[in-house]
């Protein structure tokens, strides 16, 4: 078995916990974290911390856990950072592994990168021996072999890393001195980060292995053209220059083809097979010969399949292009599974001679769905993350509902203990309190329906109000920023039918977008100017226009990840867009060169 990859501080590894050494329950302090007092959750610099995550996407897996090594540094103010991740071969992950190796450090301990620790006693072993999450004090006491290394750990703060389901390493925070101490906003922050990187880390793993099967698929359909042209003349290097016929070059199609390959005549009998057929469908080529094509494909396909060639060969000219299409094959087992067909016809000896060359590929598309599932659930995560500085404005707004149902409260105290109690107006307090609170709870409830990916709830909508709303939410921000804001919305728009939270999001999304765009103007006044008007009995027209400096890309302003921001993401845009897909509206942009952007979007008027 190939051994981790040591760097020259690696760690000299025993076999076994030493005599004497400290029990495990001694050095664990993970219960007090919950008791510890926490910090309150820092959304803007958790935002941050998932953009950088999220920039990584372009890079590579490597560079994944780099970031993620760093993230975790910064946003819980230690000392030191890292992975330990399990392996068999010395650099992959193997959720069977006997040894951790650490791919990423930042902070103290980085000269240490590459080293690693046993699988079967340590701390990371530990964490994955209980899978859940563990802190250490001092944790040399029962591993003796970390003694040597400096700076001592004082705490160490570990999560378990999953990919694909299976835990196959840590992440892990450390402090070298008592200068403060680890809390649950921290080992919170660790979890949240760690499911974001790994679902990057998939994402890529899978990309990687789709770029794998098109370059495989390329070189497969390479060959077949150069096949096709042996038999009009072209002699390839490595063959033999008699192979200039038809039958000829069928012998060597079967003969050297990976793929399955089949041969038919033109009553769809099958001529030929060769000995990849039998991997992929089960068939020694002798069970073949002579029985109909249909016997490779499911029951309801073989009517389609026999009038299609007859259709053909009634209708078609006497030759076809090679060509691909996807379909379904029936192994002998009865069972189904996705092939993909590359086909053409050639004329042998007088005879319409039809040969196929057939791959099963069902690890492509189990790749395909594993790379849609990923890339689902990285992009909800992402937009996760988009939404909170947003969710975050409009929890601020829950206070004035909330303050109002404590005046009210205490008001209504009030009127009942006056002598005599003022029953009409501590009933109208008690209703102003009870109408208050409705819009507390709806509000809250809203906030979280939009992290669990529920289902659009779509009402009758004023959008001149859902504007109004957005704007009082931003007031703060385009008054530090000093940006003016001018509005012109039409008094004759009709309700929209939509989402109140997501078109909020949307019509935050594209005002925050245009304040930002500004922050680089200098030489001309800040002015967001905001319009909606009925272009048409059948829509709502709204337009969001700055006075930045242009689209450099307008045509992929839309694109996920594409952003022309430092710090951006590149997917605001993008989710603004899915809304509007989802409330069958329109979007668009149009700019100027140094002279602003206007974002536009329509929706259908409620009928």
């Amino acid at each position: 078995m190939a051994q981790p990859v040591q760097s020259k501080n690696a760690l000299p590894l025993a076999s076994s916990i030493p005599e004497g050494a400290a029990s495990l329950e001694s050095i664990l302090c993970t219960e007090e974290l919950q008791q510890r007092p926490s910090r309150p959750p820092d959304h803007a610099k958790e935002n941050i911390a998932l953009v950088a995550l999220a920039s990584a996407l372009a890079e590579s897996r490597q560079t994944i856990l780099e970031m993620l090594a760093e993230t975790i540094l910064r946003v819980t103010d230690a000392d030191s950072s890292g992975l330990s991740l399990l392996t068999s071969d010395g650099a992959t992950p193997d959720a069977e592994g006997q040894r951790f190796y650490w791919p990423a450090i930042k902070g103290m301990w980085k000269e240490h990168v590459g080293g690693g620790t046993p699988r079967n006693f340590g701390p990371c072993g530990d964490v994955l021996d209980r899978n859940c999450t563990l802190l250490f004090r001092h944790f040399e006491r029962r591993y003796p072999y970390l003694l040597p290394v400096s700076p001592a750990a004082e705490e160490c703060l570990l999560v378990p890393f999953h990919v694909q389901g299976k835990a196959v390493g840590t992440i892990w925070a450390m402090l070298h001195s008592d200068r403060r101490r680890f809390d649950s906003e921290d080992q919170r922050l660790m979890i949240v980060l760690g499911q974001f990187a790994s679902l990057a880390y998939q994402t890529l793993g899978t990309i990687d292995d789709l770029k794998s099967e098109i370059n495989a698929r390329e070189k497969a359909e390479a060959r077949l053209r150069e096949l096709a042209r042996v038999e009009v003349g072209v002699i390839l290097d490595g063959l033999e220059a008699q192979v200039r016929t038809g039958e000829e070059f069928h012998r060597v199609v079967v003969e050297t083809a990976s793929d399955a390959v089949v041969s038919i005549d033109h009553r769809g009998d099958i001529l030929r097979a060769n000995h990849a057929t039998t991997t992929t469908f089960g068939y020694e080529p002798s069970e073949l010969i002579g029985q109909p094509l249909t016997i490779l494909m499911p029951e309801y396909l073989r009517d389609l399949h026999k009038a299609g060639l007859k259709r053909y060969q009634e209708t078609s000219h006497r030759h076809m292009n090679w060509q691909s299409t996807e379909l379904i094959g029936l192994r002998k087992n009865g069972e189904e599974f996705p092939i993909e067909i590359s086909f053409g016809e050639i004329t042998n000896n007088g005879h319409r001679v039809f040969t196929g060359f057939i791959r099963d590929i069902s690890g492509r598309k189990q790749a395909e769905e594993a790379l849609r599932s990923s890339q689902a659930q990285l992009s909800r995560a992402i937009q996760t993350a988009t939404v909170g500085e947003f969710a975050a404005a409009i929890a601020h707004e829950v206070n004035q509902p909330l303050a109002a149902v404590v005046t009210n409260g205490q008001a209504c105290l009030r009127w009942l203990a006056a002598q005599p109690a003022g029953l009409a107006k501590a009933q109208e307090a008690a209703e102003r309190i009870v109408r208050d609170g409705k819009e507390a709870g709806e509000v809250v409830r809203r906030i979280r329906a939009l992290f669990k990916q529920a289902a659009v709830e779509k009402i009758e909508l004023d959008l001149n109000e859902v504007i109004g709303e957005v704007l009082h939410l931003l007031n703060e921000e385009t008054t530090r920023r000093r940006v003016t804001v001018e509005t012109d919305l039409g008094q004759d728009l009709a309700p929209v039918a939509g989402d109140r939270v997501q078109l909020q999001q949307l019509v935050f999304n594209l005002l925050l977008n245009a304040i930002e765009a500004m922050d680089s103007a200098v030489d001309r006044p800040k002015k967001l100017f905001i319009c909606s008007k009925r272009p048409s009995p059948e829509t709502v027209l709204v337009e969001v226009q700055d006075s930045g400096s242009g689209l450099k890309d307008p045509e992929r302003i839309f694109d996920a990840f594409f952003t022309t921001k430092d710090n951006g993401m590149g997917m605001g845009l993008a989710i603004c867009r899915s809304i509007i897909d989802a409330h069958h509206g329109r979007l668009w942009a149009a700019s100027g060169e140094g002279v602003g952007t206007t974002f536009s979007f329509t929706l259908p008027v409620r009928a």
